[in-house]
């Protein structure tokens, strides 16, 4: 575009040139030749409003074609292109060198910017501003102007240390300012962290509050580390002991004062399962200990493990005391680990937080300040088992235990693990121990030693039913198969010892009520708190039906024997095809008819009164005797049937069979309500 602009005006130059040339020549050759006639412009008057433009271009043109004319044009064009050659050439010259002076300016210009940005950022971090310095000095580390400025600080000496591997000469100028300022910031956070630590030494301080604020000024700690780790290390293992002695003085005291509110009496190595219920013995028949549960019996001892009591607040001694509360040793170790658990927790987070560290360093770290008082709870912990004989209260330690581990995996603190395994390691085998040392005491159990027989149930049996139902129950939320076998042997156990003790009895009447009521006890405590298709239900409940059938024929046998012995004889005989034997019995079935018929009200009454004085539980009872009309009708039934073959049907006594429907009606009216 500028070449064609360059061009055009070369072109309008050219032109005006040419004309004031041919102009100049003319009037420069007017002079050197005289002799030359003026032109006759007479004819021609270009003042007329005649004057014809046509004309003057004719006439001006036939002036331009003298010889001299063109001659003279011809020589001074020639001269004109040259000179406007020349300075073409020189134009083009100019203008390349302008180009590429304008190149090499515009490329120092860019290393100029670059140098002045890298520059510019260099002074910016090695001056230190007055702002800086005076904050530094004078500002409380509290404030949040220090916190700033220390920021910038550390953001200084970094990079004066990165100046430093590069040896970089401007690094000297600002490295003793920077040092300076490094000392006192230092000192400042050092004296300010350490008074925060010791804060907590002060009697009832609640230490988490400068806790918090310590993670308010984390970084101070960062620096420290960055820049001084002396003093960080100062600071780390002041804290580590200050909160290690803290720590180990409350949950000792804690501990101690838990262990005055709890309960009196305890179980000792002779409160076994086998163990003799006498007057030396108190545990069941001491009415006087209101607020104490049995040994073998949970009660409300179970809501230990409910999520509102597992994790509630914890026990405060002082008010138990002056309430005069006691509680068994789970809610005191419940309380115990809940706060251990709870301090542990947060302990794990602030060091995690403020002392940078994670993995092992944050276990280690952890370790350093809580070993010493976890050290402490497992010897408390192993000198209570040594001389523990509460199975029940060992469990729910356990199963506590199992809670709290699962609690800290949800919060993904990791801390309390191996605690958590030690003191299991401890719990698990004194359970078994005492569950083997009751298994055994009923193995041992002589039942001529344990005083006048008696059909209701035993009380033996019905430790071992509140016992069973107890850990079945509490078993179900963590199975463990350990668990499970134990007290599969002791079912075995017991199952053996009642038919010791129904063996005792005369007569097999007796034995079967033994039996009968101990298993139904059983059977009924178990539902309460066991699932129905657990192993300890099934078991029972096909022992409680055999027995329970069983009496019914003896109960039935004693009024209505022969008419039981002679239905199921001919029914014998029927399947055989040799009822016939049975044809010359017309006396006997006349016995048999008339004797049901005038006696059968009677004795199903008196059967029922005999069976609920039997039983205990009276729905029990209510099913026996249902169970034993409707086994009573069968059998009448069957007598119908068996009277009704040929061989019997011309006996005249038939006619004296009570009608069926008759009876059922009338033994209805015999069965109890309850």
């Amino acid at each position: 575009m500028a070449e064609a602009l360059i061009t055009g005006a070369v072109n309008i130059n050219t032109a005006a040139d040419s004309v004031s040339g041919a102009m100049a020549y003319l009037q420069h050759k007017k002079s050197d030749f005289d002799v030359i006639p003026p032109l006759n412009l007479g004819d021609l008057d270009i003042t007329t409003d005649e004057f014809i433009l046509d004309e003057v271009d004719i006439h001006i043109q036939a002036n331009l074609e003298d010889d001299l004319v063109k001659e003279a044009l011809k020589t001074r064009m020639e001269g004109m292109l040259s000179s406007f050659q020349s300075d073409l050439s020189s134009i083009s010259s100019e203008i390349q060198t302008l180009q590429q002076q304008s190149v090499s300016m515009n490329m120092r210009l860019k290393n100029r910017q670059a140098v002045r940005s890298q520059l510019s950022q260099l002074v910016d971090e090695l001056v230190v501003p007055s702002t800086m310095i005076s904050v530094i000095l004078d500002s409380p580390v509290t404030e949040q102007e220090f916190l700033e400025q220390l920021h910038e600080l550390n953001n200084k000496i970094n990079f004066a240390k990165e100046l430093s591997f590069r040896e970089t000469l401007a690094c000297s100028d600002i490295q003793d300012i920077v040092d300076r300022l490094k000392i006192k910031a230092v000192s400042k956070i050092r004296e300010f962290i350490l008074q925060k630590i010791y804060s907590f030494r002060k009697p009832m301080t609640n230490y988490q509050i400068p806790q918090n604020t310590l993670l308010k000024y984390r970084f101070f700690y960062q620096f420290l580390l960055a820049n001084e780790r002396t003093v960080a290390k100062e600071i780390r293992d002041e804290y580590v002991d200050t909160m290690s002695k803290i720590y180990f003085s409350y949950f000792k005291s804690y501990s101690g004062r838990l262990l005055k509110v709890q309960y009196e009496d305890v179980a000792d190595k002779d409160d076994l399962m086998g163990v003799e219920d006498t007057a030396k013995k108190g545990f069941f028949s001491k009415p006087s200990l209101k607020s104490r549960n049995t040994i073998f019996t949970l009660g409300q001892r179970g809501e230990v493990l409910s999520p509102a009591e597992l994790e509630g607040p914890i026990l405060i001694p002082h008010a138990a005391q002056r309430g005069d509360s006691r509680y068994p040793y789970e809610t005191l170790f419940r309380s115990q680990h809940y706060a251990l658990l709870d301090n542990g927790c947060r302990e794990f987070l602030f060091l995690s937080d403020f002392f940078m560290v994670a993995g092992n360093s944050a276990l280690d770290l952890f370790n350093s300040i809580m070993g010493k008082t976890l050290s402490m709870f497992l010897k408390n912990l192993s000198t209570y088992l040594s001389d523990c004989y509460d199975s029940i209260a060992v469990f729910l330690c356990i199963h506590i235990i199992l809670r709290f581990r699962a609690i800290t995996a949800k919060r993904n603190i990791p801390a309390l693990d191996k605690y958590w395994e030690a003191v299991l390691e401890l719990l698990w085998p004194r359970f078994e121990l005492i569950l083997e040392m009751n298994i055994q005491s009923i193995r041992n159990t002589d039942p001529q030693k344990l005083g006048v027989l008696d059909t209701r149930p035993h009380y033996i049996t019905r430790r071992y039913a509140e016992f069973s139902s107890a850990i079945v129950s509490i078993n179900q939320t963590f199975p463990n198969e350990r668990t499970n076998t134990l007290l599969g042997q002791l079912q075995i156990e017991v199952e053996n010892f009642v038919l010791k003790m129904a063996a005792e009895f005369p007569s097999r009447r007796d034995q079967l009520i033994f039996l009968i009521n101990n298993y139904d006890m059983m059977l009924s405590v178990l539902m309460e708190r066991a699932a129905d298709d657990s192993k300890e239900v099934e078991g029972f409940q096909q022992l409680l039906l055999a027995r329970t059938q069983e009496f019914i024929e003896e109960i039935l046998s004693s009024p209505f024997g022969g008419m039981i012995a002679f239905v199921k004889e001919s029914e014998a005989l029927i399947e055989k095809g040799q009822l016939e034997k049975l044809k010359n019995d017309e006396v006997r079935i006349t016995q048999l008819v008339r004797g049901f018929s005038s006696t059968w009200k009677q004795s199903v009454e008196a059967l029922s009164q005999d069976v609920m004085r039997s039983f205990t539980n009276f729905k029990n009872g209510t099913s026996i005797i249902q169970g034993a009309l409707t086994q009573l009708i069968q059998y009448y039934h069957g007598f119908h049937k068996v009277l009704s073959q040929p061989t019997f049907r011309s006996l005249a006594v038939r006619s004296e069979l009570i009608n069926l429907h008759h009876l059922m009606v009338e033994v209805k009216k015999h069965k109890p309500n309850f």
